[in-house]
């Protein structure tokens, strides 16, 4: 890509720009191109000029995805900044911008005495990959409190997505891939404000304890096969707090919990997706169950 190819933008429009930075695992690559849009308009006007042989990519809060060795090429965009992260309430409804973090979204509805999101306090991600994945947790899940959503298609234009649109299932969208989401509406139900923030710190708590949040990790690893719990398949294969021997980086899945991975020192991209590819691996021949990834995994190899 050369420098006339990228239109003139009001964001942020940076060249070579390592990745690793931006992710949980803190592993990765650089982008050819790393585009922070100002607003959602400055995206769209963007999308509508690049030309469609380049390839986008988007990249959340990083939480859920490795970012291989080998960089991403194309436009990587992140949607970072008080644009992309308004959270706003009304009677039962909040409306998030898609960069807002999860977290945000349940305390800003405990607040204001809505009850049913609190689940999101346990998820570390943003808005925009929530509605990707139809991410949940504890029993609850996005499609739960959607009401609608809005984005950008990769030629810049405005598509709106009803519930009934995105056709979830677990972990799972049909919602079309080239999708960039700017906004979400979520309803809940009225409760007391202190009931609602009470379970949300069961929740809170709960997750502290269960699980390696303060490690470079990625969230859960592989999703939960039918009738299946991902952990304890990890966990009766042997792979609970158990370094990979051929990642001389030190990836592991975590002894608190055994469906995080974890970088405790110094592994790269290719260290922790290896070992994910060794456990399914392991895991299918020890019990006939497929695990299948939950972690993004983006970009090329080294």
């Amino acid at each position: 890509m050369t420098h006339t190819e990228l239109p003139h933008v009001r964001g942020k429009l940076l060249r070579d720009e390592p990745l690793a930075p931006f992710t949980w695992f803190r592993v990765g690559g650089y982008a050819e191109v790393l585009f922070i849009p100002a607003d959602p308009d400055d995206l769209a006007d963007f999308l509508k000029a690049l030309d469609p042989s380049v390839p986008v990519t988007v990249l959340g809060v990083g939480s859920n995805v490795i970012v291989r060795d080998g960089g991403v090429e194309g436009v990587v965009i992140r949607l970072a900044g008080r644009a992309w992260g308004q959270v706003t309430t009304d009677g039962v409804t909040v409306t998030a911008g898609a960069g807002a973090l999860d977290s945000m979204v349940a305390r800003a509805a405990a607040r204001a005495g809505i009850a049913g999101l609190e689940f999101y306090a346990g998820i570390p991600g943003a808005v925009g990959g929530a509605l990707t994945m139809n991410a949940g947790c504890y029993g609850s899940e996005t499609r739960d409190v959607l009401v609608s959503a809005w984005g950008l298609n990769r030629r810049g234009e405005r598509v709106d997505y009803a519930l009934s649109d995105f056709g979830y299932t677990y972990r799972h969208s049909e919602a079309p891939a080239d999708i960039i989401w700017v906004e979400a509406i979520y309803r809940g139900t009225p409760d007391d404000p202190a009931a609602v923030q009470a379970r949300m710190d069961e929740i809170t708590s709960r997750r502290e304890t269960t699980q390696p949040i303060r490690e470079k990790t990625g969230g859960s690893t592989f999703k939960n096969p039918p009738g299946h719990s991902s952990w304890k398949l990890v966990d009766e294969a042997g792979w609970r707090g158990r370094l990979h021997a051929v990642t001389g980086g030190g990836a592991m899945f975590s002894e608190l919990h055994s469906n995080f991975m974890i970088n405790p020192g110094e592994a790269t991209a290719a260290d922790i997706e290896g070992l994910g590819e060794a456990v399914r691996a392991d895991v299918l021949k020890k019990t006939g169950v497929q695990l299948d990834w939950e972690i993004k995994r983006i970009g090329r190899p080294a």
